[in-house]
């Protein structure tokens, strides 16, 4: 086994971001890889006009890549939000305002992952008002995502970089996965293990793969320390990849690492060409 037995698609919100939008994927397509994943591409509008929306879809079929993966609006990301559906107010409403818009456009692009940050505490309001204006919010948006048959994932940040982010764990993550899908009886949220965030908050990866493994539905890499491509910190990726299609995961696996001071194309020397496109 090894890297090129998994199937990578690129976050084209973190690689090749030194280009305009509309011009990475068929960026992507040009460093070999067939399938690209996107955090929600709009961080000031959770409803963009159609014109955006459909220069975006168009440059994704055109440059002949797959959409595999999508997040819900976010708020301001990458900036300090670390998500939207659990802040009261203005915050919250935005992100139902985007729950269909996000599906449709997912469904437009066969894309069937959907992934809803938490979102951060908020000074001087209850952590239980927030999570319970949470589980609503994931509800809709299991809702929405069954109805274009698409999975709603739930991710685990790290605490260092994200210290008002409640969901810090594997655990504490799929808790609220657990709750999703009693709350709704359609068992379609699932995990996103990214291991980067994890290994940063020293979780023992072997046991969290082990776990958790079944009920993961998206994973992302990236070295540590660093965020960097894998062999540029000491993360045993490789290895780990391995340990989960062991494990039974045969899933997607998202590049989500920073390239460093050089193009966005040469990044990926530690993957071989022919490896890159999904199989």
């Amino acid at each position: 086994m090894g890297f090129a037995d998994q199937r990578f698609n690129v976050n084209l919100s973190i690689l090749f971001t030194e280009l305009p939008l509309p011009e990475r994927p068929a960026a992507a397509a040009a460093a070999g890889f067939t399938a690209v994943e996107l955090w929600w591409p709009w961080v000031d509008s959770p409803t963009p006009e159609q014109s955006a929306l459909d220069a975006l879809r168009r440059a994704i079929r055109d440059a002949g890549v797959r959409l595999t993966g999508l997040n819900f609006y976010a708020g301001q990301l990458p900036g300090p939000d670390r998500g939207a559906l659990s802040v009261p107010g203005e915050e919250s409403e935005r992100f139902r305002a985007n729950i269909d818009v996000a599906a449709g456009f997912a469904e437009s692009l066969g894309c069937t992952a959907l992934n809803a940050l938490y979102g951060n505490r908020v000074d001087g309001v209850d952590p239980a008002e927030q999570d319970a204006l949470a589980l609503e919010n994931l509800v809709l948006a299991a809702r929405a995502a069954d109805r274009i048959g698409a999975v709603l994932l739930i991710e685990a940040l790290n605490r260092p970089e994200s210290p008002r982010y409640p969901l810090v764990s594997a655990p504490a993550a799929m808790g609220v996965v657990d709750k999703v899908n009693a709350a709704t009886g359609l068992d379609n949220a699932r995990f996103l293990m990214d291991l980067y965030h994890l290994a940063t908050n020293g979780e023992d990866l072997p046991q969290v793969i082990d776990r958790y493994a079944a009920r993961t539905g998206h994973v992302q890499i990236a070295d540590i320390p660093g965020r960097g491509a894998p062999g540029t910190g000491s993360l045993p990726l490789e290895d780990l990849l391995d340990r989960l299609r062991k494990a039974g995961y045969e899933g997607w696996v998202g590049l989500e690492y920073k390239p460093g001071d050089r193009p966005s194309a040469e990044a990926f020397d530690w993957l071989p060409r022919e490896a890159r496109a999904a199989r």
